[in-house]
């Protein structure tokens, strides 16, 4: 019995669903280094927000993911290539919140993905004083919530 031919399709060569670091290695080198920083710069926020507490990162929907597990003070952040574009990546948050509505509010600069995302390119600097303000702001929606229904 023959073997079948191994694929060579993007899909094939994801990594098995839980390891973020393997995901990362799948990525082009330029849209990896993005997404590096990007986490990065998430694991900081979190580190330097009250309240949030250490994040968990996983996958969800193959895409590397962060959660507030510890404290539930947020919202999943979640980060990945714009598919099908090779130049943008993209900063997901959960699309039932008003989250990316106050984005556009707070940084109007930036650009967006309806009301899930907010959309990067892969070369040129990172708005990294918006995105930390974004970012601190989904991983303690919860906490805010809970302090406005306690007001």
């Amino acid at each position: 019995m023959r073997k079948p031919a191994a694929s060579t399709s993007k899909a094939a060569r994801r990594p098995p669903a839980g390891s973020a670091d393997a995901l990362f290695d799948a990525y082009p080198a330029p849209v990896k280094a993005r997404l590096l920083a990007l986490r990065r710069l998430i694991f900081e926020t979190a580190k330097t927000t009250d309240g949030v507490g250490a994040l968990e990162e996983t996958l969800k929907w193959g895409q590397p993911s962060y959660l507030t597990a510890e404290t539930g003070s947020g919202s999943t952040v979640r980060i990945d290539q714009v598919k099908p574009a090779t130049d943008q990546v993209a900063v997901y948050f959960h699309c039932q919140t008003n989250l990316v509505e106050t984005f556009r509010e707070l940084y109007p600069e930036l650009s967006y993905s309806g009301n899930r995302a907010i959309l990067l390119d892969v070369g040129g600097k990172l708005p990294e004083v918006a995105l930390r303000h974004c970012v601190a702001l989904a991983l303690t929606y919860h906490l805010r919530r809970k302090a406005s229904a306690a007001s």
